[in-house]
């Protein structure tokens, strides 16, 4: 089909109406073919070197999946409307006395809050501790680490992210990456352990209202010569936040108290 003209190009673009590929978001979300706990409110599949980013409400659940194998997904959070309240790797391993994510652990702000929690884990391949790739490492090792070249760095994907939300460079602390592990040696190395393989998945719930971002790259250890990147399916629906009584609520004195000062902050706005 012709595209030199206007009306050319408009007749193409209209064709193309109904059309899936293997990497996009499904708009509405309930569109998506395969079941969920809830309304679906968010479901796309986002393509290795590719970015992604989405406002939820308190209580959804998210549902990463690895599906070939080789995604990684690098996440930050911020509260909705609050965005200097945001993701705090350092707090979230220090305050849980734990460096491995996995089921049951809770993702915290600087504020002593719960952002979102780990619900499920069929992975148990994550990362707390290195962060997402820079565009001077990734140009040395691959030759570019742009947003638009063949091997996009981590970082240079989530500011476009930060800015299509009102965030620019700053505002972006080190993130947490889901799918590709680390272990840390005895003497302090870190030990890249790679992927669990096709199908792993990790399910969060967001604790509060909030401002998702996602970039699906490469660890920045992975020891791979090539950019290796597949795709990352994200599903999300309607659900309802943790709360006292819960199991998770009372999992850890630390996380007791991490629940408790997020509800005291949910009230005092009226928002719980």
């Amino acid at each position: 089909m012709a595209t030199a003209t206007t009306h050319g190009a408009r007749d193409h673009a209209r064709a193309q109406h109904g059309t899936r590929t293997e990497t996009m978001p499904v708009v509405p979300a309930s569109d998506w073919p395969a079941a969920v706990p809830g309304t679906p409110v968010w479901a796309e599949t986002v393509a290795g070197g590719n970015y992604t980013h989405r406002v939820l409400a308190r209580g959804t659940e998210i549902r990463l999946t690895d599906l070939a194998g080789d995604a990684c997904a690098h996440l930050l959070l911020y509260v909705d409307g609050r965005p200097w309240e945001r993701l705090n790797t350092a707090d979230t391993v220090k305050v849980q006395w734990n460096a491995y994510l996995g089921a049951d652990r809770l993702l915290l702000s600087d504020q002593g809050r719960v952002l979102a929690s780990v619900v499920a884990d069929g992975s148990g391949r994550h990362d707390a501790l290195c962060g997402t790739s820079t565009l001077v490492r990734n140009t040395e090792r691959y030759g570019d680490g742009s947003p638009q070249s063949p091997s996009p760095a981590g970082r240079e994907l989530l500011k476009l992210a930060a800015a299509k939300n009102g965030l620019g460079p700053r505002d972006l602390p080190p993130s947490l990456s889901f799918f590709q592990g680390v272990e840390v040696r005895a003497d302090g190395a870190l030990d890249f352990t790679g992927s669990a393989g096709p199908g792993a998945s990790v399910t969060l719930r967001a604790e509060q209202d909030l401002t998702v971002l996602i970039a699906n790259v490469p660890h920045p250890l992975d020891p791979r010569p090539d950019y290796v990147c597949t795709p990352l399916e994200v599903l999300a629906w309607r659900a309802r936040p943790t709360e006292p009584g819960d199991q998770l609520w009372d999992a850890t004195p630390e996380g007791r108290r991490a629940f408790l000062n997020t509800l005291d902050f949910l009230t005092a706005r009226g928002l719980a």
